[in-house]
């Protein structure tokens, strides 16, 4: 075929692909080339407007690194993550709702034993948490792989400030007990804007929106026989739980993080000030049968 033009050049380039050995690389291949030509005829974007879109997915390549990565911002921010999560993790009664994983999760997570105080010596408010896990049906879930990470209280993650504290903080990697429980000691996080100094910004910005994701800690537990879960849990109250710029709030992962008066904590320990307390019990999903 030659001679193509905006009536056939999508047929022409469907041809193409039509022999691809993979059944699932076709699938998608036709899928794609679909939705992005029907893209392409419904905006109908100017040479200029085009070469742009080239050049922000270039930018957008360049500011990927081993500690950013500008794409996943791109697709949280457009809503695509948390489509794939839905798609990928449906959720049945007594499991927990997952989210997305986000942007500064790293496997090199400390080990920590039930009951330590992970903030690292980062300041802000005391923040005990305690939890069980738990299968779908109710069942406690002993020795299950809690992982567990969060900003400090001006919205930064540790892996953001290496330079200045010199360590991990505020984030670590517990067992539950017989009983699946565990408990933990940081400091309370706060709201925090994604990174917006690059394309992903420029994007935002363009479009109206800010860059602000509400309060909360990330957890992603394990355990065999079981689908690891990914979620976060909320600060009630929190002024960007309905406009998170990643899409990733559900009614059912918001917690009130309670002020306590100063004295003994429910873990026995003494505290001089007021503390923070969230409880939250989660529940996992079975793994598919293979």
């Amino acid at each position: 075929m030659r001679n193509f033009d905006e009536t056939n050049i999508t047929e022409a380039v469907l041809d193409r692909v039509k022999n691809a050995p993979n059944p699932r690389v076709r699938e998608i291949s036709e899928a794609l080339v679909r939705h992005l030509h029907a893209f392409v005829r419904e905006v109908r974007p100017t040479q200029t407007e085009w070469e742009w879109g080239i050049d922000f997915l270039t930018r957008t390549g360049h500011m990927c690194d081993d500690k950013r990565q500008e794409f996943i911002l791109l697709s949280d921010t457009l809503g695509v993550s948390m489509l794939v999560d839905a798609i990928n993790h449906p959720v049945p009664e007594g499991a927990t709702e997952t989210t997305v994983l986000g942007p500064f999760y790293v496997t090199a997570a400390p080990e920590k034993a039930i009951g330590d105080d992970i903030s690292g010596g980062m300041e802000g408010d005391p923040l005990l948490v305690t939890g069980t896990v738990s299968s779908s049906d109710g069942k406690p879930i002993a020795g299950a792989t809690i992982e567990v990470w969060h900003s400090d209280n001006e919205g930064y993650y540790d892996v953001q400030q290496l330079g200045e504290i010199g360590h991990l903080a505020m984030r670590a990697r517990f067992h539950a007990d017989a009983d699946g429980g565990f408990r933990f000691w940081s400091i309370k996080p706060a709201a925090y804007p994604v990174p917006h100094d690059g394309p992903v910004g420029q994007m935002l910005n363009a479009q109206g929106r800010h860059p602000w994701r509400p309060a909360h800690v990330h957890f992603m537990i394990s355990a065999p026989g079981y689908e690891q879960l990914v979620t976060h849990v909320f600060v009630a109250g929190d002024q960007y739980l309905d406009s998170d710029v990643v899409f990733g709030v559900k009614d059912s992962l918001i917690r009130d993080y309670v002020r306590r008066s100063p004295g003994r904590a429910p873990d026995g320990r003494m505290l001089d000030l007021p503390y923070y307390h969230l409880n939250y019990d989660f529940g996992l999903k079975p793994a598919a049968k293979r």
